[in-house]
């Protein structure tokens, strides 16, 4: 049985995306880097930059109600922090997605750096699925390289390491903005940053400042202040800032380190070595060739250095000794069918001679970025993993049917079988050919519940209610016959 909390999708979300690439559901030009397990090292686990990654399937509903507001959290977040994206149904990601504690979808992860190079700390991110909700959260997450720095604290920051290029803002603000944040951390160790006060009178009189925000970089040595001119945006600034990050800094860091590990000097760490191989090349045994992974790798949204040979890292999972093991993604469901129109409804569960249909009515959502509820997640998913159980046994079975509150004939009917409530989902057993429906009374919708209620209908015990006048249309009377006179 697959976890209750798992998304099944709605065949008619699917039906209606917009074309995207072959393996996904972020086309080509969208804003959202889309990755693949051998990119996470080089774009995602190395970056200077906070992230947030979506594991997602193509299929999951909730995936595709969610496309909207991350794609505008990737627009809103641009320049900042990487918005990025990983098919989690591509076999060649399984074991990575695996590897992430991945059992849903969509699942959605900040991997913020560390003070160690590729090792960076991963959070669940559990805010709310909307644009806002994302970017705040992410914004939150960039980590403060700034120094606050007051008059009386000045000339002792400015003594500090002074062959170390130093940058200053100048604000009128008490707040250290994202921007500063984010160019703070691409220059770790190479240019210290500050920010100061308009109220500091002693230093914006000190270095002459007329205007705020004004940024000064202090080259080092017995240089003197170079004063940014240009626009506030990422880009520019990161190419007026390159010109003076310490040269010595820059010259260490672009030096490979030594490696402290040792060759193996025991038989048993060559054993081991050997067998951490074969656990790996088992768990990829399934998966797409070289090829196909360089193809993915193509379709992201970053062209790549040659990855033909390996990357410093390859992938985490073969590489770090305290990775979680890989877990086997759950074998999901299909999704049960839905009836978009009225006409679907009416013909293929209201019709005269229609026999029982399990509906799944679908609450009403403020706007597209909102989620379903669990409530109704939790419903389809019971629904569809009860319709593959009874698949895979040969027993025939009624069918089972998500209506979208979209769906025009909807509010009539939930109107007619007294269901007030269009902010949850309700679960309804209808037979327009003997006239009765059973409503779903709980409000727990774990699979066992759900199977019992089903089972109880297949067995025709408890109480049934009689369909209301109307909601059926009444069979027009076949044209009588005669006999040629």
């Amino acid at each position: 049985m697959i976890p209750q909390a798992l998304v099944t999708a709605l065949t008619t979300a699917l039906l209606l995306t917009p074309a995207v690439g072959a393996n996904g559901i972020y086309s080509k030009s969208s804003p959202v880097l889309q990755i693949d397990a051998r990119s996470y090292d080089k774009l995602i686990a190395k970056s200077n930059q906070v992230s947030i990654l979506e594991f997602y399937a193509p299929w999951c509903g909730h995936c595709q109600n969610l496309k909207s507001a991350y794609e505008k959290a990737a627009k809103g977040l641009d320049g900042l922090a990487q918005v990025a994206a990983i098919n989690c149904d591509e076999e060649s990601n399984k074991p990575f997605c695996g590897s992430m504690g991945v059992q849903g979808f969509p699942t959605l992860k900040l991997i913020k750096p560390s003070k160690k190079s590729g090792k960076p700390r991963v959070e669940d991110y559990q805010g709310p699925r909307t644009a806002k909700g994302i970017i705040e959260a992410v914004k939150s997450g960039i980590p403060n390289h700034v120094k606050r720095i007051s008059d009386k604290g000045l000339d002792a920051w400015l003594r500090e390491s002074n062959d170390t290029s130093k940058a200053i803002l100048f604000s009128d603000k008490g707040t250290t903005s994202a921007l500063i944040k984010v160019l703070a951390a691409e220059f770790v160790g190479r240019m210290n940053f500050a920010q100061i006060r308009d109220k500091d009178t002693i230093a914006i009189e000190m270095f002459e400042i007329t205007e705020f925000p004004t940024l000064l970089v202090l080259p080092g040595g017995e240089s003197p202040p170079v004063e940014y001119d240009g626009l506030f945006n990422k880009k520019a600034m990161l190419e007026f800032l390159s010109q003076y990050a310490s040269a010595a800094a820059q010259s260490s860091i672009k030096k490979d380190k030594p490696s402290n590990k040792k060759p193996a000097d025991t038989v048993e760490e060559a054993q081991k070595a050997a067998s951490d191989a074969s656990s790996f090349s088992e768990a990829s045994s399934s998966h797409a060739s070289a090829e196909a992974s360089e193809a993915a790798a193509g379709a992201t949204s970053v062209t790549l250095e040659d990855e033909s040979g390996p990357t410093e890292s390859p992938d985490p999972i073969a590489t770090s000794a305290d990775a979680p093991t890989p877990v086997a993604m759950p074998d999901l469901p299909p999704p049960i069918s839905t009836l978009v129109t009225s006409q679907d409804l009416q013909t293929t569960c209201l019709g005269a001679k229609t026999s029982t249909c399990i509906l799944a009515l679908l609450p009403t959502l403020p706007d597209a970025e909102t989620a379903l509820p669990s409530s109704a997640t939790t419903a389809l998913a019971s629904l569809a993993e009860l319709a593959k159980k009874h698949a895979q046994r040969g027993t025939k079975l009624f069918p089972f049917y998500s209506v979208p509150a979209a769906n025009p004939g909807v509010a009539s009917l939930r109107e007619k079988l007294g269901l007030k409530d269009e902010g949850g989902i309700e679960l309804v057993a209808v037979n327009a050919r003997r006239s009765w429906w059973r409503h779903y009374g709980s409000e727990d919708y774990v699979f066992h519940h759900v199977e019992d209620w089903i089972d109880a209908i297949r067995l025709g015990e408890g109480k049934k209610s009689k369909l209301p006048e109307g909601l059926v249309p009444e069979e027009k009377p076949a044209a009588e016959e005669h006999d040629e006179l």
